[in-house]
């Protein structure tokens, strides 16, 4: 908790318990001092306290108004002080928040490359805690202000507000992000935020949920390079847990998220080796070094070969996947200190 937090409630628990003790006192002062009920003294102790000027139950004595008096003057000071403690706590706090902000949006605009995710649903947060696993930097973009408690908890940089402004799009740094991930419910706000995206960054990787066939070439047309439709992968992958059921639990392995779980990783040839010199998988021994295997090539042109040869000769801007356990791909990161 912030310690300025802190000592506000510290304060206003201090402030309530004034609060109390005076209140208990003028109970008991009228109950003790002027013979009232019980009722009657709790009556005539906050209309006192709250100084709303109604009369008393019974005319006071000498003894009962001197002890009003100074009921008067205590209550006086402790309702101030309580009142512009709760005060100056609300307009902490409303500040305090305007920091938080301000601090984050620095922190968002020293991201390069990054990855910027629209939309904080299922997809969307499923999207997040990858790129997490990943180590890879990421910004969600949140129209809904009710999940900002949840975007702070999961501590993720957010941005509030409708990814259809380019304003909240800057913000979240489209045009310096190297991807971004439109995971929006509606097709429609899809298909709007891709030509935002498109229009604030020609070079940028776009990745859009769809929920209907029909709209897959129409987020293509608009810019998007690759459309996922999520039904469509859960009903194939269903099927498939009844065709080929023991493949699919092992791919569902390789895919565990978790800051220990990453199986399987892509990487540029740059950070293996000089591509001055040519090299084939078969050079580079992984295997032995870090106990991954090869289990794939991307080409320049981004052509795929799954199970490459041993020989085959690694080319300029094209990557290898590797597929390891968790402590074998942790091991080819530290080898290469790929990020």
């Amino acid at each position: 908790m912030n310690p300025l937090i802190r000592f506000f409630r510290t304060k206003i628990y201090t402030a309530v318990f004034l609060l109390v003790v005076i209140l208990l006192i003028g109970i008991a002062g009228y109950k003790i001092i002027s013979g009232y009920s019980w009722v009657d003294a709790i009556y005539m102790t906050v209309i006192t306290m709250t100084t709303v000027g109604f009369g008393e139950v019974v005319a006071l004595d000498d003894t009962s108004k001197i002890f009003t008096i100074f009921l008067i003057l205590a209550s006086v000071v402790i309702v101030g002080y309580a009142l512009s403690i709760i005060t100056e706590y609300i307009l902490s706090k409303n500040n305090i928040e305007e920091l938080k902000h301000k601090k984050m949006q620095k922190k968002i605009d020293s991201f390069k490359n990054h990855v910027v995710i629209c939309g904080y649903g299922r997809n969307g947060k499923q999207a997040a805690r990858k790129l997490s696993a990943h180590n890879k930097q990421f910004v969600i973009i949140e129209k809904n202000k009710d999940i900002e408690e949840r975007l702070q908890m999961d501590r993720v940089p957010y941005v509030i507000g409708n990814a259809n402004e380019d304003e909240v799009l800057n913000l979240a740094g489209v045009n310096r992000a190297s991807c971004f991930i439109s995971a929006l419910p509606n097709d429609a706000d899809n298909l709007f935020v891709v030509l935002s995206a498109r229009q604030l960054n020609s070079k940028i990787n776009i990745i859009s949920r769809a929920s209907s066939e029909s709209s897959y070439d129409k987020l293509k047309f608009a810019g998007a390079n690759n459309v996922i439709l999520p039904d469509k992968i859960g009903g194939d992958h269903m099927a498939s847990l009844v065709v080929v059921p023991g493949l699919m639990e092992f791919i569902d392995n390789l895919s565990i998220v978790g800051k220990s779980n990453i199986n399987i990783e892509e990487v540029a040839v740059e950070k293996l080796f000089n591509t001055k010199r040519e090299r084939t998988i078969k050079d580079l021994d992984l295997r032995r070094k870090t106990g991954c295997t090869v289990i794939g090539y991307k080409d320049e042109n981004g052509e795929y070969i799954v199970n490459p040869e041993a020989e085959l000769r690694l080319a300029a801007n094209s990557k290898i996947i590797v597929l390891g356990r968790p402590e074998q791909i942790e091991a080819l990161n530290s080898e290469y200190d790929i990020d």
